[in-house]
């Protein structure tokens, strides 16, 4: 790994691999395996395949699927020589599909065999994809074109990935991300002498996370730029994580809720845990009993909380296996700390830097930044300052250690009697309840503290909730004016494909009429 760790493009990569480890398997997927040498010709072979599509440098290609090895094989290839991928979350409506694929101008389209019934509305509706093919058609095609003799490279700098991100609110924007983003981090993290940094030749990667979200794209291509195996799942089913497990997994990002799943399947007790090298978790808050109960399930792997978002290609923040401590250390209730090469500050909305334990905004500038939104120039300058720091959104305060405790989204913030009250911590606090499965805190009107305090609960199997006994938990945990004023019980919460809780979707019954989502 060191030896690769000024790599900056995906060519680099594949001519490396395929000279250092031809053998080794680059990527597994059920009973397809797929080596280092092979990979690399399968690349030149798509380049090929590319261009007598039409497709040029710069230009975006979509994939509509599941997890596969196809995607990254369509990834990384189209990377090399500068062409763009855009995965599309497969759980989206075709008017959204419809909308990125437009949005995109995508030339060609690969859509997974559950998907190839989608063929003909996408291309009535989009008028510049010109190339619509199903998985097996893509494979057959491919794998009949002879490869290229050689390939012209992309460089750091040219974009390779765009994402879109969850659009909670308005259309989603497509983040744009380099080579440079992907890579340009590892060389730090090695220098710092970091040991998860470090990588064993025979170390294997579960990919299970959707490929339309850098937490699933971001890991698949981690596993190629360590050049190790990468086995990917189609999606996480709480079974298939743990057999993979057992069978020499040695580390994984998982979602908080897919974790819970995780550690709560009865196949949990009988899994051997010991290959098990790093937990990483990320991408919503996660209740400090859920990570304490994770610990004591896998004692022997290093957890790892990874903060960061799709606009800063990932990790930027992280609270390491040492900051884990079961006797309840308050720094296991952060985010952790900025990753080398990585710089963090805390700022108020004029954009000065506030002093520590003081919350504001985070903001966050290193090479993993974004290019910007795909012709969004208004809402790039919003998120992405001239000098390089990208607005998070989060509020949150540092403390002298410079550890980042995240308190919750600033716009979900709830304002109750002049006071802040940031659902996360309401919801960390309800989550030990013994009869909640799952909770989501929001902000109601009331007529005298402007907004109150609402939980919205969803029982565990078998369990009734009693609203009064939530109230009084967490009474007995929190500050009074951070105490729900009421509960709902419903089945289930609402979420968006890459499981973060929506919110908006259980506040809006409540202001339905009203000018303002506040009060």
């Amino acid at each position: 790994m060191r030896e690769t760790a000024d790599f900056l493009t995906f060519d680099e990569h594949f001519k490396h691999w395929a000279g250092d480890r031809p053998d080794a398997v680059a990527m597994e997927q059920g009973d397809r395996l797929t080596t280092y040498a092979e990979l690399e010709v399968i690349s030149r072979r798509i380049a090929a395949f590319l261009e007598s599509k039409g497709v040029k440098k710069g230009d975006r290609i979509a994939w509509i699927g599941k997890n596969d090895d196809l995607y990254f094989q369509l990834l990384l290839s189209a990377g090399r020589i500068g062409v763009v991928m855009a995965p599309i979350g497969w759980r989206l409506a075709p008017l959204e599909m419809i909308y990125i694929l437009n949005d995109t101008g995508t030339k060609l389209a690969v859509l997974g065999e559950e998907f190839v019934g989608l063929a003909d509305q996408l291309k009535e509706k989009c008028p510049a994809l010109e190339h619509v093919l199903g998985e097996s058609e893509a494979r057959a095609a491919i794998m009949a074109t002879p490869p290229a003799d050689t390939v012209v490279p992309a460089g750091p700098e040219d974009a390779f990935l765009q994402l879109y991100t969850s659009g909670t609110t308005g259309n989603p924007k497509g983040a744009v991300l380099c080579q440079r983003n992907m890579f340009g981090l590892r060389k730090a993290s090695l220098e710092a002498g970091l040991p998860w940094a470090e990588w064993d030749k025979d170390e294997a990667i579960l990919v299970c996370m959707p490929c339309a979200h850098i937490g699933g794209t971001g890991l698949g291509t981690m596993a190629f730029g360590a050049g190790v195996r990468g086995i990917i799942h189609a999606e996480f089913t709480a079974e298939g994580a743990l057999t993979a497990i057992g069978q020499g997994i040695t580390r994984f990002f998982i979602v908080p809720a897919a974790l819970q799943m995780l550690i709560q399947h009865p196949l949990a007790a009988q899994t051997d845990f010991s290959k098990l090298k790093y937990v990483m978790y990320g991408a919503a808050p996660i209740p400090l009993e859920l990570l304490r109960e994770a610990c004591q399930t896998i004692p022997n792997a290093g957890f790892m909380q990874c903060y960061g978002m799709t606009e800063t290609t990932g990790t930027v923040v992280s609270l390491v296996p040492d900051d884990h401590d079961l006797n309840g250390s308050p720094k296991m209730r952060s985010a952790g700390r900025a990753n080398p090469g990585v710089e963090v500050r805390i700022v108020d909305p004029d954009g000065n830097e506030v002093p520590r334990g003081t919350v504001g905004e985070i903001e966050t500038r290193s090479a993993n930044n974004m290019l910007g939104y795909w012709n969004l120039p208004e809402a790039t300058a919003k998120t992405l300052s001239e000098d390089g720091w990208v607005r998070t959104g989060d509020a949150a305060y540092m403390d002298e250690e410079g550890y980042i405790y995240i308190q919750d989204r600033i716009k979900d913030m709830i304002i109750s009697g002049g006071e802040n009250v940031y659902p996360a911590q309401v919801e960390s606090a309800i989550y030990g309840h013994p009869d909640v499965a799952e909770v989501a805190v929001i902000g109601v009107p009331d007529p005298k503290w402007g907004e109150a305090v609402k939980a919205v609960c969803a029982p565990k199997p078998g369990h009734t909730i009693d609203p009064a006994s939530i109230i009084e938990w967490t009474r007995e945990r929190l500050a009074g004016f951070k105490v729900p004023k009421s509960v709902d019980i419903i089945d289930a919460l609402p979420r968006n494909p890459s499981g973060k809780i929506l919110r908006r979707n259980l506040r809006e019954p409540y202001w339905d009429g009203m000018d303002r989502r506040v009060n």
